[in-house]
């Protein structure tokens, strides 16, 4: 593995109101993730790993190769974007995780995605 090479992952989250169902405990999410290469080399997503909490402490592990049915290269000081989503059966929850990733050269690493907050509008303030 090498040492954390350098990449920055933002995230962006928003409550789907119309695909939600609150009396049935059904809440859905859905989020964009950016994935910024701000290396010298060309980077490949191999996989994720997610740990989804819901506010009653329920976690759910998510693992698979790729995102959204892609293994994205990502060139130097360019960024690759998609959008996922995820159902909760609380109206607050937390994601987090990390993608396993690898160098041109061949090497790989995990580029860590710090915990995000999922809630519904007017949930906290």
């Amino acid at each position: 593995m090498d040492p954390q090479y350098p990449v920055k992952i933002a995230v962006q989250t928003e409550y789907l109101t119309h695909q939600s169902a609150p009396d049935d405990e059904r809440y859905l999410f859905s989020y964009t993730i950016t994935i910024t290469n701000l290396g010298d080399q060309r980077i490949t997503l191999k996989s994720r790993h997610w740990i989804i909490t819901d506010a009653n402490g329920k976690k759910t592990e998510v693992q698979g190769a790729g995102v959204v049915g892609e293994t994205p290269a990502i060139e130097p000081n360019t960024a690759y974007q998609y959008s996922s989503g995820t159902v909760l059966e609380t109206p607050l929850g937390f994601m987090e995780g990390q993608y396993l990733m690898e160098t041109a050269q061949g090497r790989s690493f995990y580029a860590p995605i710090d915990a995000f907050r999922l809630a519904v509008p007017g949930m906290l303030h």
